[in-house]
């Protein structure tokens, strides 16, 4: 990852298209999905906020996915699979895991000051499969954040 400075620049063209910003509520992660594409081997992001921080990482999901709309979903915690479950056994847990598709983490979550520079990115496609892009806010007890995202692919 890198970061660039022409910030406002960025947020201004990003403003311009209504679905490239979304808010992240105070405790909630917001996971973009962003599905490989046959004309491309690259993926590329970009993003920035108003004047506070937010958690950052992407993940590759191993999933053969017929869509190839990008989509946004919105989870109260980084810990949304993990519902406490208190009665369910070890077995249980093992299959209802089975079930998901095999996960690689690309760029672990961390906080960003991406309210200060534009945070950049890019990965090689390492197959089929779908970009997780999580925007982590589940450390914040009182702050919403705007997020100014743009996501491409390349040969």
């Amino acid at each position: 990852m890198w970061t660039r400075p022409q910030i406002k620049d960025f947020k201004e063209k990003i403003r311009q298209d209504a679905d490239s910003v979304i808010t992240v509520g105070r405790g909630e992660v917001v996971t973009v999905r962003v599905p490989t594409h046959e004309e491309g081997s690259y993926l590329f992001w970009e993003f920035a906020t108003d004047n506070y921080d937010i958690g950052f990482g992407v993940y590759f999901e191993w999933t053969d996915s017929p869509n190839t709309a990008v989509s946004v979903h919105v989870s109260e915690s980084s810990d949304d699979d993990e519902e406490e479950e208190e009665n369910i056994t070890c077995e249980e847990k093992a299959k209802k895991n089975s079930n998901k598709p095999l996960l690689d983490e690309i760029v672990p979550v961390y906080r960003r000051d991406c309210h200060e520079e534009v945070y950049a990115g890019s990965h090689q496609y390492p197959g089929r499969g779908v970009y997780l892009l999580k925007f982590d806010n589940s450390y914040s007890l009182w702050r919403s954040k705007s997020v100014y995202y743009r996501v491409y692919y390349t040969r």
